[in-house]
């Protein structure tokens, strides 16, 4: 197993910070940073795989929308049943998409993959059983975000998903302090200095917008989702499961 480059991008000091974007850089030590910034990400990872395993449908194509290095196409893939169905991986990366091919060339699946360099809001969606959106839509403007996930709906087969997990604010202050502290001492706790905590928020404020819970039900419902649940939540990062 290669070993997975330590996420320093932000532990020297930037006199001049700019905003994050999913560059070669980021790409690089993606691993590492996924890893110690969100809490519990490689079990959701793996009940991604379990729930496609029992979503997906003979014959159909699922998709994973803003896939960075394949984390949750791989989850699926190792657990579907049907060998008829196809997984459309989507990002608008060249960075990520490289690295993405790269992992999926060395992984032995019966499962079809496509890995697209694309802007998940222009992709077409179609004949779909599982569609995943794992801390994508937050980097989106809220404006694009209802008609993306329109879109969604409109290609998912009947019965078909929507697996979204999102980074969340709260409405109770005290709640949004107490989880928001908890999210930063999981950073300290993994490593990160208060420079780098400090810097990273800094490069994220106008690309990562968070929204509430009850924002996202909402515009589940609105996009045409009739039925939706919280399956997971780890400090201020949820998943929901929108059923067709």
């Amino acid at each position: 197993m290669k070993p997975v480059p330590e996420d320093t991008l932000y532990a020297n000091r930037h006199d001049h910070l700019v905003d994050f974007e999913f560059n070669e850089d980021v790409a690089r030590v993606f691993p590492d940073m996924i890893r110690r910034s969100v809490p519990g990400y490689g079990t959701l990872i793996t009940l991604i795989g379990l729930l496609a395993e029992q979503y997906a449908q003979p014959n159909t194509l699922l998709y994973d929308l803003g896939s960075s290095l394949g984390a949750a196409t791989l989850a699926m893939g190792r657990r579907l049943p049907h060998h008829d169905c196809r997984i459309i991986a989507v990002d608008n990366s060249m960075a990520m998409v490289e690295r993405c091919r790269n992992n999926i060339a060395e992984e032995l699946s019966p499962v079809a993959v496509d890995v697209v360099c694309a802007d998940i809001c222009q992709q077409v969606i179609e004949n779909a059983s599982v569609v995943v959106l794992n801390f994508t839509l937050q980097f989106l403007s809220p404006e694009d975000r209802l008609a993306l996930l329109s879109n969604i709906y409109k290609g998912l087969v009947p019965g078909g998903v929507l697996l979204l997990s999102e980074k969340i604010i709260f409405e109770n202050p005290q709640e949004q302090a107490l989880q928001n502290d908890l999210h930063l001492s999981f950073k300290r706790a993994n490593g990160y200095s208060e420079m780098e905590i400090s810097q990273k928020r800094t490069a994220l404020e106008r690309v990562l917008i968070p929204e509430s819970l009850e924002q996202h039900q909402t515009r589940l419902t609105a996009a045409g989702f009739s039925h939706q649940q919280q399956w997971f939540q780890c400090f201020n990062f949820v998943s929901l499961l929108a059923v067709k």
